[in-house]
């Protein structure tokens, strides 16, 4: 059997912002005709809505908590000694493995498992024209093939990108319309169509060399957008993720709109499965290749994703079903924690008196009626029983992953960093019981 590559594009803060997912005003052609003749996830979501975390699991398989990066690189988390990436995989099963441009897993790209990486670059045209020139050699050997964008992280430059028309833009339901965040978000939109063009100089390459009939291309997105009630929130806006995944041209699979739930953790088994490549017994995701192929039954029924450290200490767990929206806040935090390139820009200080009040320890939405997530039913009496299973749910997959908060890395300088910073100076008070799950004897972790 011929082994076959694949070309991973992964792009920073964009969540699903593409036309392909309904955002009308955004000029994404390339990335919108790469969906149409491909397999379009809908219901796809990052482990975590930050970048290190979301990235590691999807390069893992692994949950952030079991991983090892529960927080950013660059803040000092690391992958545990006994994690394998995907590219480690496949670079032990005859492939060859390169990564040019973004990472954001590790301080110490060797770790990552490539065989050759540059990254002293990250912007599109640089990996492009990396990228291109590489897949333009004799290509023996099957390859998998990564280009990280450092598109579309803040800052959007006018010297790099041109805005969209203010006028013209389509708020989501998340933000207010003020003249302020059209600004913002017009802004966003002309990083989008720069990333958009360079991903289609990739695609062209692969069809002028004829490697289009060999290769996987797989599109992704770390997290969500960096914009309040998004990136580093457990709302859809924050962990729901862009996925285009491309077979080799004329392999026979039909492009396919693919509703069901599809965890960041599945990435790697599901890509090992379509490779032929057996999937380690650690990897913690569920394989959708059979679902991919035709299968009926979903993969999974929930999907589970977390925070733990971003720019402060704010731990969160929940559980998203197709109808529902389970969270745990651990900490007292405000409503939104706002990441620092959030809380500073226009769209930060447009909503920054709505943020600053006291978050619910719990939240439920009842998605089939409010997708926004704006109504909190946790203490409605008619949702009583399903908040109560998803808690359940939720007390089940943090035991069977070992995630407790933090205590998993007490002693080590960051974690006595950032327990000091927000436990001791702020004098908060870990609760040793769910009420939510008092009835059935359940004891939840809350280990601060």
């Amino acid at each position: 059997m011929t082994k076959e590559n694949v070309l991973v594009v992964h792009w920073h803060d964009l969540g699903r912002h593409l036309g392909a997912y309904g955002h009308r005003s955004v000029t994404s052609p390339r990335v919108d005709a790469l969906a149409a003749e491909s397999i379009l996830f809908t219901h796809a979501h990052a482990t975590a809505p930050l970048c290190s975390p979301s990235r590691g699991s999807l390069f893992s398989g692994r949950y952030p908590h079991s991983n090892g990066l529960v927080g950013l690189a660059h803040h000092g988390w690391e992958y545990r000694p006994d994690v394998q990436t995907l590219p480690s995989i496949l670079s032990q099963s005859g492939w060859q493995t390169t990564l040019f441009g973004m990472q954001h897993e590790t301080s110490f790209p060797s770790r990552l498992g490539f065989e050759t990486f540059d990254v002293s670059n990250s912007f599109c045209e640089y990996v492009t024209a990396k990228a291109n020139a590489w897949l333009r050699e004799d290509r023996s050997e099957p390859f998998f093939l990564t280009a990280g964008f450092f598109e579309t992280h803040r800052p959007y430059p006018a010297d790099r990108y041109t805005p969209d028309d203010a006028s013209s833009i389509e708020i989501p339901d998340y933000l207010p319309d003020t003249p302020e965040v059209r600004e913002d978000l017009a802004e966003f939109h002309g990083s989008i169509t720069v990333a958009d063009a360079a991903v289609g100089e990739l695609l062209d390459t692969l069809a002028e060399t004829g490697l289009d009939r060999t290769t996987w291309v797989v599109f992704m997105t770390d997290h969500g957008p960096a914009f309040p009630r998004a990136k580093s929130t457990l709302y859809e806006p924050g962990t729901g993720i862009a996925l285009i995944v491309r077979p080799p041209t004329g392999s026979g699979y039909v492009p396919q709109v693919y509703e069901d739930l599809f965890s960041g953790v599945d990435l790697v088994p599901t890509l090992l499965d379509l490779l032929g490549v057996p999937v380690p017994d650690e990897v913690e995701g569920l394989s959708h290749a059979t679902q991919i192929s035709g299968g009926h039954t979903p993969a999974r029924d929930e999907v589970f994703t977390s925070k733990t450290y971003h720019d402060s200490f704010d731990p969160i767990r929940a559980v998203r079903t197709k109808d529902f929206s389970y969270i745990e806040n651990y900490a007292d935090r405000p409503r939104l924690d706002l990441p620092w390139d959030i809380e500073e820009s226009p769209s930060g200080q447009a909503v920054a008196d709505d943020v600053r009040g006291p978050r619910d320890r719990y939240e439920l939405y009842d998605l089939r009626i409010d997708p926004g997530e704006t109504v909190n039913l946790v203490e409605d009496a008619e949702y009583r029983a399903i908040a109560e299973d998803l808690a359940l749910r939720l007390h089940t997959w943090r035991e069977e992953t070992g995630d407790v908060i933090p205590s998993d890395f007490v002693g080590s300088r960051i974690s006595d960093r950032y327990t000091h910073d927000y436990i001791v100076v702020h004098g908060l008070k870990p609760t040793s019981r769910s009420p939510l799950s008092a009835d059935r004897g359940i004891e939840v972790d809350r280990d601060l």
